[in-house]
Formats: structure tokens, sequence, C-alpha cells
């Protein structure tokens, strides 16, 4: 890939043999930033009910860090409900998790809702097209009925990452959540995972994730693996104004 002209370094295309300071560097590949750090790691984590998105709970409830590896540490890429199911990546990877999160990327987020009653015409077009909501209108959503409609369940894909954001858009336009499960975060999808369970990200899933974040556009300065931190402590002082259960 070097040789061909695909690798840059801060901009310019990198020669081979070439040194690079990895806290420094800017390292690329098809115009895209890789992650270049030592000791990066990647999980894929099908998040059960109940547990909650932050690596400790003042509640004494269970975490989702408790339920990957402790070495090396890591950290939720934004976060899920403590009632809500599903795909959550976590990484130590923090500049990665920044570009996953900020709304600036546009990542899709995709979920399966159960809502009560029968969604009709005029409030899936409501979804669709954004709905008003105490923090500001949401940004439009794919939606789509799965399977039968008297079932009640869709299939709702944002980008944004507000709070609870599914679950209040489907109450605003009186169909509440009764359960609800994220099933893909960009290109990666959850497929053959039981509830708890997790696995290591392949190269080739972490190459795509680095390409679904649209390069050059990012508001936010380099991050070291470390920095993924700061993601946390945010999801620390949300639990904390969590009622338990």
């Amino acid at each position: 890939m070097i040789s061909a002209g695909r690798v840059t370094v801060n901009g310019e295309i990198a020669a081979l043999g070439r040194r690079v300071n990895v806290a420094r560097d800017a390292v690329a590949v098809d115009g895209v930033r890789i992650g270049v750090f030592p000791g990066l790691v990647h999980y894929l984590l099908n998040k059960p009910r109940g547990v909650v998105t932050t690596a400790d709970d003042p509640h004494g409830r269970p975490t989702v860090t408790q339920l990957v590896p402790d070495r090396p540490r890591v950290f939720p890429v934004g976060r899920l409900d403590a009632d809500t199911e599903g795909l959550l990546l976590m990484t130590n990877d923090g500049e990665l998790a920044q570009h996953l999160t900020h709304p600036s990327f546009g990542v899709e987020k995709e979920y399966l809702a159960q809502v009560e009653g029968v969604p009709g015409r005029a409030a899936l077009r409501l979804l669709r097209n954004g709905v008003d909501l105490e923090d500001g209108p949401s940004a439009p959503a794919k939606v789509g009925v799965v399977g039968e409609a008297r079932d009640g369940v869709l299939r709702i894909v944002v980008h944004e990452g507000r709070n609870r954001q599914v679950r209040r858009m489907c109450e605003a336009v009186g169909h509440p959540v009764r359960r609800l499960v994220r099933v893909r975060v960009g290109p990666i999808a959850l497929r053959e995972l039981e509830p708890g369970a997790w696995r290591v990200l392949s190269a080739k899933e972490v190459r795509l994730l680095e390409v679904a974040v649209k390069p050059g556009t990012s508001p936010l300065p380099s991050a070291r693996p470390e920095e993924a931190a700061s993601a946390d402590r945010r999801s620390r002082r949300s639990a904390r104004r969590q009622p338990p259960g």
C-alpha cells in the first residue's frame, strides 16, 4: 500500500521506511485516517436488558464493563439506557469513539422497536419527518414496519445520539416502546451473539468503521486512547441521575 502511494502521513504521501510518531502524526490509507496507537482493542457486545452503560454504577447495578475483559480498560462508545438491549461497541480507541458518537459524522444507528398499539400512516410519517421533543425536533429518520402491522414492530434508523431518543420519539407519536434493541451501528451489525456475549472486531470491521466516519470534517482534536474515558465520565454523571431499578 505504501509503494502504491495509498498511505499518507500528515497529508503527505508516505515513503517506505519512514518513521511516524503515533502520538502526533496523522496516518491515513486511501484518505481515511487510521488508528496507529499500540494496544488498541475494539469489542462488540450484545448488551442485555438491565445492564447500565458505564464503568461503575453508584446504585450497584451491573455494568457493561463487567461483561468484557478488564485489561486493557475499555469504554462504551455512546450509551444505551438500562432497558435497551443490543449492539454496543467498546474500545480504548478514543479518536474513533469520538467520531462515531459525534453527530457531525452522521453514523447511523438502527433499532428494532416493539411499541404499544399499531402505528398508522400519520405516526410513521411524523417519525420519518422529525418529531418535536423537549430538547428540539428530531432529525428525519428511516422508519419501516417489520412483519405484520398488528405486531407493532418498527425498524428505526437515526443518526443522532440524544438520550433515550428512539423511546421519546415513539412516545411523542402515541406509541410508547415496550422493547428496544439496537441491531446496527454504521456498517457493523449484531449477529449470532447471545445477550451478554462479546467478541473482538476483526481488522476489516475496524477499517469499515474508520471509513464510515467521514474523513476531513471532524470538529474535534485528535484523541489519544485514554481520552475515551471522557465519554464514560459523562455516562457516569448521567447514571447518577437515574434511580435504581
